[in-house]
């Protein structure tokens, strides 16, 4: 390392980060390339006499070596400008938090609260955690909320009181547009946010009211299901032989046999696995009720592939992590969406024209074929991990052979 005595304190700063690279295991190339970048950092502010490295020093840096112009760490960029800006990245982390969370990075800028909102949006964040949500779906909620309370900075709104029903219509005529279910996710997330703030006697009236009501009723769509011959193709399109495809052949079949959620999956550790019992036990994500699942000997034997074969060296107690450094856990946000269509175009499949043909409606299709062996309602909740038969009833809809019995003779009707 270049050593500059003014710049003690950021080289130690800098000897952090390729440490954590290294202890998150990333190859000796991505360690070396990084290094170069934060010596050529180094150099670049003892040329501009610069004595203190902050965020825009960084920005600056970049573009001096790329001509990228940035207003800050999120969107996607060249080959050349994601080379600079990872590393420059992971030095101001290590600066403010004193360690390297190896995120991914953001496509949208970092969400920064209008200060007149700040004390009850970080309220609000606490009852999440109050109300057990699944960090995913605070996620999901907070798009929503972040966006509108940009709206309501940018129309100059002063404090949470000032929220009128006028606001709320000019919010979702932004969505105009949007399917039914999305605007109908967008004012539900907006009424427990109102709702909340009445509550709590941020706003004296309850403004709910004034929202549309977008009804949606559980059994208006008819889930997405496969052909057998076509889920047999995208098995075999998975090359097993590789590390990752590995990984991947035994998240299908986990879903395609047994039906887990991808927020499961995501979610599984190796103590979840039971081998001598031949069980999988969990505690799903989204319902926090127990589930148990015979580990069949096809996901066995897949599994045991996997964690021999495939899985990377990583101290994760999750089954299936990133095959990319950091070898950690996989995103809360993944659904492995990517790889399912990489192996359907592998395949040759065509994808259906208006269907979102994602990781869910292989369980959907799990759900017909048990329908289509005559397996009773109640078994096939219980194996979903459904807490309502109810729920379950949906998947009713793509039992055809089913339907088909249930026809009228339009002859008898109206005689």
């Amino acid at each position: 390392m270049i050593i500059i005595k003014k710049f003690q304190s950021l080289q130690t700063s800098i000897e952090g980060v390729l440490n954590a690279l290294k202890n998150k295991n990333y190859s000796e190339g991505t360690i070396k390339n990084q290094k170069s970048v934060l010596n050529g950092l180094l150099k670049f502010m003892n040329s501009n006499d610069i004595d203190k490295f902050d965020k825009k020093v960084g920005m600056d840096f970049i573009c001096f070596r790329t001509g990228t112009k940035m207003k800050g760490f999120y969107g996607t960029g060249d080959r050349k400008t994601n080379l600079y800006m990872k590393p420059v990245q992971n030095l101001l982390e290590f600066i403010e938090k004193g360690t390297v969370t190896f995120q991914m990075r953001s496509k949208i800028p970092e969400f920064q609260c209008p200060e007149t909102f700040k004390e009850e949006y970080f309220l609000y964040q606490d009852e999440y955690e109050e109300r057990h949500y699944a960090k995913a779906t605070i996620i999901s909620h907070n798009q929503i909320l972040h966006k509108f309370l940009y709206y309501l900075d940018e129309n100059n709104i002063g404090s949470s009181e000032e929220i009128k029903p006028s606001y709320l219509t000019g919010f979702l005529s932004n969505y105009e547009k949007a399917k039914p279910k999305y605007l109908a996710t967008i004012i539900s997330n907006l009424r427990s946010y109102l709702s909340f703030l009445s509550q709590n006697e941020f706003i004296s009236q309850d403004i709910t009211s004034f929202l549309p009501k977008v009804r949606i009723m559980r059994n208006a769509f008819i889930p997405h299901s496969w052909k057998t011959e076509d889920v047999k193709k995208l098995l075999k399109a998975v090359d097993r032989g590789d590390s990752k495809g590995k990984r991947d052949y035994a998240i299908l079949l986990l879903i395609v046999h047994l039906g887990l959620r991808v927020s499961d999956i995501r979610a599984l550790k190796l103590s979840n696995l039971n081998w001598n019992r031949k069980k999988i036990t969990l505690t799903m994500q989204k319902t926090k009720q127990p589930l148990e699942l015979p580990l069949l000997e096809d996901i066995g034997w897949s599994l045991i592939d996997y964690l021999k074969n495939g899985r990377p060296e990583t101290k994760c107690n999750r089954l299936f992590v990133r095959h990319r450094a950091p070898f950690d856990a996989v995103g809360e946000n993944e659904s492995f969406y990517r790889e399912l269509h990489r192996y359907m175009m592998k395949a040759e499949l065509e994808v259906p024209i208006g269907v979102h043909c994602g990781m869910h409606s292989l369980r959907s299709t799990l759900a017909k074929n048990m329908l289509e062996a005559k397996t009773p309602l109640p078994v096939i909740s219980e194996v979903l991990g459904h807490q309502n038969v109810n729920t379950t009833s949906i998947y009713l809809k793509i039992d055809i052979n089913g339907l088909r019995k249930c026809a009228l003779d339009p002859d008898e009707v109206f005689i």
